[in-house]
């Protein structure tokens, strides 16, 4: 982790492109109708050592074990790091919500060169561990700011629904978790925002001065669909790139690299290599 090369956190065009697989150490492994997706490890390395060749590929965000995995592989050369710090909130867990910090930490993620944090904030008004999570995120936050080190905070407005934890994607909910997130730790300077794509995308840009990434989430929707989403929310003031996981690993026609490349696409807006189609 610490001989390998690095690169500027953003690059000429100010954009990012990050390929997430935080996923599985929470012990989420379903992709779309797959329920089991990633639970080979090593199809999900190969999957994101292709991911991470396709030129506009930035980074990928991991938890230590696979970001030390592709390390080994030597698959994070001149890539951004992106190190996911909160997994304790296992899916489907009576604690769910109580989301402790159990991956990366700041000294850590500095020592080894990570070069951007990220954490899950879920709010639920009417779960008590969302209180503890809310403190250790601005724990987190103050720490990251403290070491000059870049945070992503993923924030949600969250409710069970015959006991499993749904995320509100009501536009109202998403700009309600945004002020919340917004305000955690001693600083905000070096603190990004990661947020889903839903309706009104301009009142959600609107809440924040801080630059933001968009999720991909779990594929529901028809590509085209999803992808027009996403193009369109880049344009939005802010708006600096994706961070996408399960979709472009695990898309439905299993063709990573098709996938990949039409996001890196629409990121930044240049040459898809794939069909070498300038897309202005």
């Amino acid at each position: 982790m610490r001989s390998r090369t690095r690169r500027p956190l953003l690059g000429a065009d100010g954009r990012l492109f990050i390929v997430a697989a935080d996923h599985p150490a929470r012990g989420a492994l379903g992709a779309g109708l797959r329920p089991a997706a990633m639970a080979s490890r090593i199809g999900l390395l190969e999957r994101l050592a292709v991911a991470l060749d396709r030129p506009g590929v930035d980074g990928v965000l991991g938890t230590p074990d696979i970001i030390e995995d592709l390390a080994v592989l030597g698959a994070l050369e001149g890539k951004v790091v992106l190190g996911s710090m909160n997994r304790g909130g296992l899916q489907g867990a009576a604690f769910e919500l109580d989301d402790r910090f159990t991956a990366y930490d700041v000294p850590t993620m500095v020592r080894d060169g990570v070069d951007l944090a990220k954490l899950l904030i879920r709010v639920d008004l009417d779960d008590l561990g969302t209180a503890s999570t809310l403190e250790s995120a601005a724990a987190a936050v103050t720490a990251a700011a403290a070491a000059r080190l870049p945070i992503l905070l993923e924030p949600f407005m969250s409710g069970r629904q015959s006991g499993r934890l749904c995320n509100d994607l009501s536009t109202d909910a998403v700009i309600r978790s945004v002020a919340i997130a917004s305000g955690l730790g001693a600083s905000s300077a070096y603190t990004w925002l990661k947020l889903p794509v839903v309706e009104h995308m301009e009142r959600v840009a609107e809440a924040t001065t801080m630059p933001t990434l968009l999720l991909g989430g779990d594929p529901t929707t028809a590509p085209d669909e999803t992808f027009a989403s996403w193009q369109h929310a880049l344009t939005l003031p802010g708006m600096r790139g994706l961070v996408v996981g399960r979709t472009l690993l695990y898309p439905a026609d299993d063709d990573v690299v098709g996938a990949v490349d039409t996001a890196a696409g629409l990121v930044h807006a240049r040459v898809t290599a794939q069909h070498g189609v300038h897309h202005h």
